[in-house]
């Protein structure tokens, strides 16, 4: 079976964005109005009580009533992580892994290269469809491109000749 990176990649980033966002703009006030609350309730009962006592009562509340759950502390942790790395890999660089010899004696098999993924123009993520054309192809370029029997099959492959 063959993994999709950039589709795991952008699940991971809207689903995490929502979670970022849904806190940002829902849940975390509410857990603040929340802990307001219970502090107003709780404090007339402290009157009287040495400043420390007060302070550590404060602070007990504000980790009880305003707790973030695990899934919204993951989600909002993680986002700005996968945000950065599927811009990284979707529009500038992405690495790829010499798979043969066939590139010899300049890349060796196993050789790691990092492909610049704006040299020839935009494409969607995921999609790979192509938005803005930038360049063309020139002689000796090192090309990584998707094998059209197999898509899932990426092919490195030096160019040597040209239309026309």
């Amino acid at each position: 079976m063959s993994w999709n990176f950039a589709l795991i990649l952008f699940v991971l980033m809207v689903v995490t964005g929502i979670v970022y966002a849904l806190d940002k703009f829902s849940l975390r006030s509410a857990r603040q109005r929340r802990v307001t609350e219970a502090l107003t309730l709780a404090r007339p009962s402290w009157v009287g009580l040495p400043q420390v006592e007060v302070q550590n009562r404060e602070e007990q509340i504000r980790t009880e009533v305003g707790h973030v759950p695990w899934w919204v502390e993951y989600g909002v942790s993680f986002f700005p992580v996968i945000l950065f790395v599927f811009v990284l890999r979707s529009f500038i660089v992405e690495p790829f892994r010499i798979p043969s010899g066939s590139m010899l004696p300049t890349l060796q098999s196993g050789d790691l290269i990092l492909v610049n993924k704006f040299s020839y123009g935009l494409r969607l993520p995921v999609l790979h469809n192509k938005v803005v054309s930038i360049g063309e192809p020139a002689r000796g370029d090192v090309m990584v491109f998707r094998y059209p029997v197999d898509p899932s099959v990426d092919y490195i492959k030096r160019v040597v000749a040209l239309p026309g």
